[in-house]
């Protein structure tokens, strides 16, 4: 018995193309799937059929673009064990982690339906001098038409959901490019979609090489690119889209700012959780801690003892694993090789550091320096650099020392420390008393720096799928 076999999905159809890859399973090499990869003739075709559902789109009512992603959801809902299991199977990922991101997917779609009904517009009265009496605007918010969405490896049902409800809700047409690597999730999300009565060419979901993705983003046609994903790839994708609306949601290495009055029980495994869940693999994932000297030693002592007792690596299955593999093992290579480089310029490993193929166990540093790899760059792994300081504001610039800026956690019940870190932290969003791994959907999420710009949250993502104009009117006079 052969391997089930999957194709692009374009106008509503699967759609038989000439090349195609093998999708694996990270955690044992085994083959799980054959997708067939949309290029050449096959992007126009999907191009063309978007422009077409943009067109159907943006006629569709508020209820109509509601009942359609209430249907998404109700279709997610009946298939939710087979999205757990997929998602454990193509990206390796722990099955307490999939879970969770399957109800998030759920809470995403919903989310996306309620904010259908929920497209307000503005009036402006326009009767502010002598010469413009009589003159009222309106603003709205119109689809911008056909849009991109390039979603990453690491939540295969989540960010394309983040990608989807949103062009859905504000009555756009999306061409969804998932991951190489776990393309299994979106494509069948794509069959959630037409069982739930998706118009044609409303989303076309293309699995396709990188260099064909280019293309589509170098496309006229194409009016937005949404990206998710590293941000090399993120700004040199950028640099080809041309006119078109651009939104990058990147990477980042974390930083976690722990005072003296931190209850270090309860925090120390919120943080081992966020530095090591899913093997690191989060844009948001834990890299950098910075503890306040007179605590230092007791929380060092109190994280590697969380970490050896609950960071447990092993089968994604095993609903006990935290870490599972990393989606190749290149990338574990990768990691361990900053981490070797890290101890030979000086840094001290206090636990980890191991890897076995495409596992890399989970590791703590510390004596790192600003300029080390593991610290100033996205190393997307189970590795964890803790640092001590002495004043607040020098912690806050040990959080800002970094390329990246997409979210950073303070632990404090000091609230002019807490007003002092939202001030001056460049990140898109602090978290104070909590990990900076904190997201629930519908919140504004995004970055600054090399971590990208624009925002993702179901509203604010529709604000960026959409664009402002105005309507005036002239009144007649009457005196």
């Amino acid at each position: 018995m052969g391997i089930p076999t999957y194709y692009p999905l374009i106008h509503n159809e699967w759609v038989k193309t000439y090349k195609s890859i093998r999708v694996r399973n990270p955690y044992n090499g085994e083959k799980i799937a054959k997708v067939y990869l949309a290029e050449n003739d096959f992007l126009d075709l999907a191009i063309e059929s978007a422009q077409k559902g943009a067109q159907t789109a943006r006629r569709l009512s508020g209820y109509e673009r509601y009942e359609l992603l209430m249907n998404v959801v109700e279709g997610l809902r009946a298939r939710e064990e087979e999205f757990i299991q997929t998602i454990v199977q193509e990206g390796g990922k722990p099955v307490r982690f999939a879970r969770n991101e399957v109800h998030r997917a759920l809470l995403t779609f919903t989310w996306s339906a309620e904010e259908a009904h929920r497209m307000e517009g503005q009036f402006l009265p326009l009767d502010v001098a002598p010469q413009t009496k009589g003159y009222q605007g309106i603003v709205r918010r119109f689809p911008r038409g056909v849009i991109l969405g390039i979603s990453p490896f690491n939540f295969p049902l989540n960010l394309v959901a983040h990608k989807i409800g949103p062009a859905i809700a504000s009555g756009n047409a999306i061409i969804l490019k998932p991951a190489s690597s776990t393309p299994l999730t979106a494509i069948k999300l794509g069959e959630v979609l037409l069982d739930a009565g998706m118009p044609p060419g409303l989303v076309n979901i293309l699995p396709c090489r990188g260099r064909d993705a280019e293309q589509l983003v170098k496309d006229g046609r194409i009016k937005k690119l949404t990206f998710t994903g590293s941000a090399e790839v993120g700004w040199y994708l950028k640099s080809l889209a041309g006119k078109k609306h651009v939104t990058l949601e990147l990477g980042g290495n974390a930083g976690v700012i722990v005072e003296p009055d931190t209850d270090l029980k309860a925090v120390i495994p919120r943080l081992v959780l966020g530095a090591f869940a899913h093997a690191g693999q989060v844009c948001i994932s834990i890299q950098r801690i910075y503890v306040q000297a007179a605590i230092f030693d007791e929380f060092i002592q109190n994280f590697v003892e969380e970490t050896r007792n609950h960071a447990i690596v092993g089968d994604p299955t095993d609903p006990q694993t935290m870490i599972g593999p990393m989606i190749d093992e290149e990338a574990a290579k990768k990691a361990e090789k900053w981490v070797k480089e890290a101890v030979k310029e000086g840094a001290e490993l206090i636990f980890g550091g191991k890897r076995e193929k495409q596992f890399l166990f989970p590791t703590v540093l510390t004596k790192t320096k600003p300029t080390m790899r593991v610290v100033s760059e996205e190393i997307f792994a189970p590795v964890v650099i803790i640092e001590p300081y002495e004043q607040f504001e020098q912690a806050l610039q040990m959080v800002n020392n970094s390329f990246y800026g997409l979210q950073a956690g303070v632990f404090t019940h000091d609230i002019r420390k807490i007003e002092k870190a939202y001030r001056e932290l460049e990140v898109g969003g602090v978290i104070i008393n909590d990990y900076p791994t904190f997201r629930i959907d519908p919140m504004p999420y995004g970055g600054v720096k090399d971590s990208g710009f624009g925002r993702e949250g179901i509203r604010y993502a529709i604000e960026e799928m959409t664009e402002l104009r105005l309507l005036v009117i002239k009144s007649e006079q009457t005196d």
